[in-house]
C-alpha cells in the first residue's frame, strides 16, 4: 500500500517512494470513488480521472508543495 502524504477537502494524496519503479514521478489522488495518477512535474493526468474541482485543488496542492520534491 502507498503511504498517505496529504489529506485535504476529502482528497487523499498517496505516493510510492521507490521512484525508479514508477516513472515518471507521480502521485495518486483519490477522491471518493475516483482516482487519478498525476505527474509531479507538469500536473498532467497519466491515468484515471477526478472531478474538475478536485483536480484543480490537486493542481494547486502540487504547486504549493513543489519545493518538497
Amino acid at each position: 500500500m502507498m503511504p498517505v502524504i496529504s489529506r485535504f477537502y476529502g482528497i487523499v494524496i498517496r505516493m510510492y517512494f521507490q521512484q525508479a519503479e514508477h516513472n515518471p514521478p507521480h502521485i495518486h489522488a483519490i477522491y471518493g470513488d475516483d482516482m487519478a495518477a498525476i505527474c509531479i512535474e507538469n500536473g498532467i493526468v497519466l491515468e484515471g480521472s477526478l472531478p474538475t474541482k478536485a483536480l484543480a485543488l490537486v493542481g494547486e496542492w502540487l504547486q504549493i508543495n513543489k519545493k518538497i520534491y
